[in-house]
């Protein structure tokens, strides 16, 4: 790790030796020539370490010792000083600063000491950087998966988390939509508060409309009693609304009416009432297209997508699969009091050849009766449902890593006659050969 070192000194001479000395030590080194510059060069933030003369016009040495460790608490402070003015330089110890030295400076001293400064800021910051990263872990918790496309979704949620923003969370079924939403509650100001999920898909349009904004007593048959609807109990908190492109058009009108003015009344009611909720909406549906049908308003659309995440699909981040497998069967084994200590490679080629259309979802219920059907420590072929294991290995030849290239040919050559039943002129022909090279490169005869 390369650092950048900050040397405020208002004498030229001892400025520019002390930097040519510690860029002989692979530093890079800012200069200053008083306080004042130095306060503002250090302000830019890329300074690692600063050195500082204690007596400077400007701001002394000590004012820029109190500066900079109020903007960066932790950050090494070297301070110079003459020999009538150490009880000074100790004051600035008490004060923060990692260590002085007294004029002229020994400089194998001073690129020890930048040495020791710097090793130890490293490892503050790498403790740092490892309790942002646990955090991050713990917050993403329900969601696995370290694929290029998911950290992508990882840092999409974690900026927009924390913003009044509504968020649309756009995937096929089964993707995960619902733990993004999770997730970002979680991260949000608003995790203390209720998070309250209503499942648009799930009920017909006028118990939607109750189930979102309440009703009056008698407001329709069977209403017997004033009801709460979904807004006012997340009311300070966050609303997911999932299936978002499953509401119908006058349902449509009124949520937009509750986005812009943050006003509804309860069905059947005439009171006006106020709610501060932060929507996050998902839907599977493409809802450009559903505008274009008039099925989806575009106002609302727009109301909605301030921002986007995209979910995506379990066939576009097979990287994940390992990931996703062990924890599904560590889950289930669990659960069902089983000793399985993992899959066999016939069975884990199974898992990767297949598509899942139905993604995650799909997955965790296939490992799941994977494991309820498993009668070893291994789930195998056998174990995992028909259609994920139905023809999952016709058509792939199994190589191991390692193989040089002469074997791996023969292997080729061996399995595809093999699956032509021994038919060798068939054979050729699908790999492009003559019949006599065929022969040649699996017997290893010479021409």
């Amino acid at each position: 790790m390369k650092f950048r070192l900050l040397i405020a000194e208002d004498e030229k001479n001892i400025r520019e030796g002390l930097a040519a000395a510690l860029e002989l030590d692979g530093h890079e080194v800012a200069t200053a020539a008083d306080g004042n510059e130095a306060f503002k060069r250090f302000q830019k933030g890329d300074i690692d370490l600063v050195i500082t003369d204690l007596w400077m016009p400007g701001l002394s040495g000590e004012e820029l010792l109190e500066k900079v460790l109020a903007e960066s608490p932790g950050i090494p402070v070297i301070i110079l000083t003459g020999h009538g003015t150490i009880e000074a330089a100790v004051k600035t110890m008490r004060a923060g600063a990692w260590d002085f030295l007294i004029k002229p400076v020994n400089l194998d001293y001073l690129s020890l000491l930048v040495k020791q400064a710097l090793d130890n800021r490293e490892l503050v910051l790498k403790h740092k950087r490892l309790l942002e990263e646990l955090a991050q872990h713990k917050r993403f918790q329900t969601i696995i998966g370290t694929s290029a496309v998911m950290r992508k979704v990882y840092n999409t949620t974690s900026r927009a988390a924390p913003t009044k923003a509504s968020i649309l969370i756009t995937g096929e079924s089964g993707v995960g939509k619902e733990l993004v939403a999770d997730a970002i509650h979680e991260l949000s100001p608003r995790k203390d508060k209720p998070l309250i999920k209503v499942h648009c898909a799930a009920l017909a349009a006028s118990l939607l409309e109750s189930e979102l904004f309440g009703h009056e007593k008698g407001a329709f048959t069977g209403a017997l009693a004033r009801k709460r609807g979904r807004f006012e109990l997340a009311n300070e908190g966050t609303l997911f609304l999932d299936e978002i492109g499953e509401i119908d058009q006058n349902i449509q009108i009124k949520l937009l009416r509750v986005l812009q003015e943050k006003k509804f009344e309860r069905v059947g009611g005439e009171e006006t009432i106020e709610t501060d909720v932060r929507i996050v909406a998902a839907t599977n549906k493409d809802l450009k297209a559903e505008i274009e049908k008039g099925n989806f308003r575009e106002d609302l659309y727009f109301r909605l997508n301030v921002v986007n995440i995209h979910v995506p699909p379990l066939r576009e981040r097979k990287d994940d699969l390992p990931l996703l497998i062990t924890a599904f069967l560590k889950e289930f084994a669990e659960e069902n009091g089983k000793n399985i200590e993992g899959i066999n490679d016939k069975a884990r080629s199974c898992l990767y050849a297949y598509d899942w259309p139905g993604n995650i979802r799909e997955l965790r219920n296939c490992v799941e009766s994977a494991v309820v059907m498993s009668q070893g420590k291994l789930i195998t072929v056998e174990d995992l449902p028909p259609g994920i294991r139905a023809g999952s290995d016709e058509g792939w030849i199994r190589i191991p890593l390692g193989t040089n290239m002469e074997e791996a040919e023969k292997i080729i050559i061996r399995e595809t006659v093999s699956a032509q039943k021994g038919n060798q002129s068939k054979a050729a022909d699908i790999l492009g050969i003559g019949r006599k090279t065929l022969h040649r490169k699996l017997t290893g005869e010479e021409e």
